[in-house]
């Protein structure tokens, strides 16, 4: 088991080697936390949850029912899922939307993640963003209602929507989702 800090409240047996728990954290029973993750301070992790090795859940974020995290995924501060698209006070659904954080990707502070969508591999949602439908591989999106304003490289490369890296000039060409040059 990884590293809790004995301020936290750590109900799941599943924490992965090398993953250090902050002070103020809950998280229960059924969650699944993988290896050389950091979950800072004050946050929450419910039942259905599982989380890939090496990812960051920065301070202030909930993770409810529903949500899967892939490796290497970064989570800033005060990121809000929801997991229910018509909440209302105890009324539950019969079953939780999934939401989906694949490989890489990362969501800036502040944003909000709507309940049932995918965020693709590598994809980078800037901060205070509202995502309010599935985001694409290796895209760059912001603003509320998020909407794409580029596309980003492997090695964190941002580049505009005309795939041109503004720093260097360089033009890349998709591969598929991915951003190459030739």
């Amino acid at each position: 088991m990884g590293n809790i800090h004995k301020l936290s409240d750590v109900q799941s047996t599943q924490i992965g080697l090398n993953t250090v728990v902050w002070q103020f954290t809950v998280i229960l029973g059924g969650a699944s936390i993988g290896a050389n993750c950091n979950i800072n301070c004050n946050c929450f992790i419910e039942n259905d949850v599982t989380i890939g090795d090496n990812v960051t859940i920065k301070s202030g974020v909930q993770v409810w029912d529903g949500v899967q995290i892939e490796n290497n995924v970064f989570v800033g501060p005060n990121v809000t899922f929801t997991n229910d698209l018509i909440p209302r006070s105890k009324i539950y659904p019969k079953e939780f939307k999934k939401t989906i954080l694949r490989e890489g990707c990362s969501i800036g502070a502040n944003s909000t993640i709507v309940a049932g969508i995918t965020i693709g591999e590598m994809a980078f949602i800037g901060a205070g963003s509202v995502v309010t439908k599935s985001i694409p591989p290796f895209t760059v999106w912001y603003g509320n209602p998020a909407k794409q304003h580029g596309y980003i490289t492997n090695d964190a490369c941002l580049l505009g929507l005309d795939l041109i890296d503004k720093q260097t000039g360089i033009q890349y060409f998709l591969d598929g989702f991915k951003p190459i040059t030739k």
